[in-house]
């Protein structure tokens, strides 16, 4: 069943902040990676190349954790917890969004091999933990 966000993770995922992808390994051992995010409805999308750990991971187990901080106030954050589809973007629309999100242009084009096939991946989410709202300390 997919989860609805409240307005205060949308908020946090609509905004130019980095998340935290973490997957599993073969060996059960975790696997991080920084990417950017977005929403499609409800679902959290992000891109990645196909030659991709982490993607390579998701393909194998499709379990996920991501953590999303403020990139203002790091003390505002979420953690969202649940499976991911990897589906396929053969148009590239979601690197455009996303560099438009956050570089306010066109993303460079890919090189070597990394040019070749871009899935999305949708994160549809069983848990959500709240926004922890707190502010960054007064020096």
């Amino acid at each position: 069943m997919a989860l609805t966000l409240s307005a205060d993770v949308r908020a946090l995922i609509d905004g130019p902040n980095f998340a935290t992808v973490a997957t599993l390994d073969p060996d059960g051992g975790p696997q991080t990676s920084i990417v950017w995010v977005g929403l499609d409805g409800d679902a959290l999308v992000f891109s990645a190349t196909e030659d991709r750990k982490k993607v390579r991971n998701l393909r194998r187990d499709p379990r996920a954790s991501v953590s999303i901080s403020d990139a203002r106030d790091p003390y505002r954050h979420t953690q969202l917890r649940g499976t991911v589809t990897i589906t396929a973007d053969p148009g590239r629309t979601l690197p455009k969004i996303l560099s438009h999100k956050y570089l306010g242009e066109d993303a460079a084009p890919e090189s070597g091999g990394r040019a070749g096939h871009r899935p999305a991946a949708r994160r549809e989410g069983r848990r959500q933990r709240p926004v922890i709202r707190g502010s960054l300390p007064t020096t």
